[in-house]
């Protein structure tokens, strides 16, 4: 039976979701895919023209490489996949930005919302508020970028997701001499568990950390709860920096991975042919 994938939740850029009848690899390597193998543009190349902030140019080109731009999927192709042979690639592997400010009487903070697309209005800064640096009072900030397509495998600039976790389904099991004292209802930290009609109950399942301190707590001996967990079922929290949409990044990191389990039977299947022919 193959993996189900259900309980799908969008929140803004959080995605929650279940995948049971698994085993622990396959959970982690979905995780693994969508931070490393997912790609998603960043500015990789900055010329500069002008500088008169307190930061080297070193610096300032570091700033501008870790804030997040929206990407259109396949809309553009990695660098080493272009045919372009050009050192800053053409308009099918990267996008150009340019960056041109100027202080008036007073200091001023240069914003990521300052920096402005040439070639693609949809290729932005997810947020105008990212600070990159101060200029001070006629100072001057004038620079040209270049974004391009890489991978989480490379540089956490280009990770599509800030957050990719996942936990294995819990159990609670509820003793039958459970006196339901309460103590466990008022020490668990995730408010898991509650009392209804002087009985325990669950009041939350998936929001149990399996931190297993309601057993630790337990007047009884032995514990009226036990906590374990199922690792055929995984439960996913996936946040994305933005640049994709989190369904997104879930639907292309399963292509990959489907790709790139066919590439490795095949492997297989030729090796174990070419060993019969011998």
């Amino acid at each position: 039976m193959p993996p189900l994938l259900e309980n799908v939740k969008i929140e803004g850029n959080v995605l929650t979701f279940s995948l049971s009848g698994i085993i622990p690899a396959l959970a982690n390597s979905l995780r693994r895919t969508m931070l490393a193998e997912v790609p998603t543009l960043a500015i990789h190349e900055v010329m500069f023209f002008e500088n008169d902030s307190p930061m080297h140019d070193e610096i300032i080109a570091h700033r501008l490489g870790l804030i997040p731009l929206i990407t259109p999927m396949g809309r553009y192709v990695p660098k080493d996949e272009c045919n372009c042979g050009s050192e800053l690639g053409c308009p099918k592997c990267r996008v150009s930005l340019y960056l041109d400010v100027t202080a008036s009487d007073y200091p001023r903070v240069v914003y990521s919302g300052d920096l402005r697309s040439r070639d693609d209005p949809e290729v932005r800064p997810v947020s105008n508020s990212i600070p990159i640096t101060k200029l001070p009072p006629h100072g001057k900030l004038r620079l040209e970028a270049y974004a391009r397509l890489g991978y989480g495998r490379e540089h956490a600039k280009w990770q599509p997701v800030g957050t990719a976790i996942y936990k294995f389904q819990p159990i609670i099991c509820i003793k039958e001499y459970c006196n339901a004292c309460g103590e466990c209802v008022k020490n668990c930290p995730k408010s898991v568990l509650g009392i209804s009609n002087n009985h325990l109950e669950i009041i939350d399942l998936e929001a149990c950390s399996l931190c297993k301190f309601c057993m630790e707590i337990c007047p009884l001996d032995p514990p009226a709860i036990s906590i374990s967990h199922d690792r055929s079922k995984a439960l996913f929290t996936v946040e994305s920096t933005g640049s994709l949409p989190p369904k997104e990044i879930l639907v292309e990191a399963i292509r990959i991975l489907k790709e790139k389990s066919s590439k490795l039977l095949e492997e297989i299947e030729v090796s174990t042919n070419e060993k019969k022919g011998e």
